[in-house]
């Protein structure tokens, strides 16, 4: 899954190829440089967003980590170029999951919105729970007030 949709944005392309690398990695030591700092984090686990690239950064630097077998299938992006749908499979524990990631970029390839959904129920609430010993004290703190 390298070569990111033929209609990607040039700059959301080379955020997208750095992406897919540290993901491959496992090391997402460079993120920063592809979040913008008022960068907004749709969790699966609640309504509310959660405000901040601290907080953005503290749920993928987390979940990265959870994920076992983790796998883009597809990828996605809009008309412009700037909103990008990748699919992913991936295991937490003995419950299977498949996903969604929804990310909208800004036009110098910057993470301004990334969304999240998970099915089944099954592989959502295993996540939720190793999400929740993880990061459950932290990651409400950016909860957003609105």
């Amino acid at each position: 899954m390298s070569q990111p949709p033929k209609n990607a944005h040039p700059a959301v392309a080379r955020s997208l190829d750095l992406w897919h690398r540290a993901v491959a990695a496992n090391d997402l030591g460079e993120l920063p440089a592809i979040i913008h700092p008022d960068a907004v984090f749709r969790s699966p686990m609640a309504f509310s967003p959660y405000q901040s690239a601290e907080a953005l950064i503290l749920a993928l630097t987390n979940v990265n980590q959870v994920f076992q077998d983790f796998v883009y299938e597809r990828q996605l992006a809009s008309d412009d170029g700037l909103d990008v749908v990748l699919e992913f499979r991936a295991r937490v524990g003995d419950k299977k999951l498949k996903g969604i990631d929804f990310i909208r970029f800004n036009e110098q390839g910057q993470i301004m919105d990334f969304e999240v959904m998970i099915r089944p129920m099954s592989g959502l609430q295993a996540l939720g729970n190793a999400m929740g010993q993880r990061v459950g004290g932290t990651l409400p703190s950016y909860k957003s007030k609105g």
